[in-house]
């Protein structure tokens, strides 16, 4: 039995279904992030878990026990906002020992608690601050150990790194995980970011139209998606239409070019299927191991430091595609002619 499970969970407001029998379990320890577009329901599956919401069906169990009915201070659960939510006229300190104060916890043992967390989340010296005093990343830290220092048996993580520029969300979300990982508690994180997702998680859960979409780890959610809107979501991808020739034996060809793929393909002989390619599966020129060569155009280059990614117009289309940057090697200028190459291995068929 998973230490958390959610089975057959739905949730309306008003004609509006937001939530469609969603089913999710989490092991003990394990750090599992809802990822999709806004008005998907991740955020409400979250607030359900919480007890914030009201599910209108299913359960949520916890240790093998359902808590669905359970007020929210009774299910032993720490939430980490988006905003933050620190009290503006508490100290860091004060903030952090909320809850412990709340619970009862005598007085040695809550200061014993809270220097504890400050010194988890690398504060020990700013407990008598308050949080105007602090920056975002600063106040973000703490709204962490107030939800830690309780003990809880799940932590839930409401998109708490978006309102921090760039260089902080990245050391926030390393530090987050780390922490998480030395505590060993149970987390379900919320984002809309796949960058996000698919560097700190475990497993993720693709939602769309308040369904789970597919739910695997990282590697497989980018990998093998398992329906077009994951491909589509997580990272950038290329499309290349391609004319079943063969459905059995999964050939089929692409700008008269015939490609052997993996697998036989469901669609008729004559119809037309989507090829998708990530952007570094594509190489410029003939590069041994990928067999599929294609005529190909610069039609625009982006320099992004380590890497540049090029926009290539090849088999009627805009395909994108990422070489590494090299000092002794400038990049292709516009117009100018090439070729595309790839392996048939690295194609996800995209059928409907």
């Amino acid at each position: 039995m998973a230490f958390l499970e959610i089975a057959r969970l739905e949730k309306s407001f008003g004609p509006l279904h937001v939530v469609r029998n969603f089913n999710l379990s989490v092991e003990k320890g394990e750090f599992v992030s809802l990822l999709g577009p806004s008005g998907c329901g991740k955020t409400t599956v979250l607030r359900m878990v919480a007890g914030f919401e009201s599910a209108d069906q299913g359960a949520i169990r916890i240790e093998g026990k359902d808590v669905v009915r359970q007020r929210p201070n009774a299910r032993k659960i720490g939430m980490v906002f988006q905003a933050y939510a620190l009290f503006p006229n508490l100290t860091v300190a004060q903030n952090v020992g909320f809850g412990l104060k709340v619970a009862g916890v005598p007085r040695r043992e809550a200061d014993a608690r809270v220097a504890e967390m400050l010194a988890l989340i690398g504060l020990p010296d700013l407990g008598g601050r308050y949080p105007f005093q602090l920056s975002g990343g600063q106040q973000q830290r703490v709204a962490l150990a107030r939800a830690l220092a309780v003990r809880p048996r799940v932590l839930l993580l409401d998109e708490p790194l978006s309102a921090l520029d760039a260089q902080i969300r990245v050391s926030l979300r390393n530090e987050i995980r780390a922490i998480q990982q030395r505590l060993g508690i149970t987390t379900i994180f919320v984002t809309h970011d796949q960058e996000e997702a698919l560097s700190m998680s475990d497993r993720i859960v693709v939602m769309n139209g308040g369904v789970a979409e597919q739910v695997g780890t990282p590697f497989e959610i980018y990998n093998h998606p398992t329906t077009k809107f994951v491909a589509n979501f997580v990272g950038t991808l290329n499309t290349l239409t391609a004319e079943v020739e063969d459905p059995a034996a999964g050939t089929v060809r692409v700008a008269g070019q015939v490609i052997q793929l993996p697998a036989p393909v469901s669609a008729p002989r004559g119809g037309r299927i989507g090829l998708a390619l990530r952007p570094e599966a594509l190489r410029l020129g003939t590069v041994a191991g990928r067999e599929v060569i294609l005529p190909a155009t610069i039609a625009n280059v982006h320099f992004l430091g380590s890497v540049i990614r090029l926009q290539v117009q090849t088999a009627g289309t805009s395909v994108a595609l990422d070489t590494f940057n090299r000092s002794d090697v400038p990049p292709p200028q516009v117009g100018a002619q090439t070729q595309v190459s790839f392996s048939a291995r690295d194609v996800i068929v995209l059928e409907h």
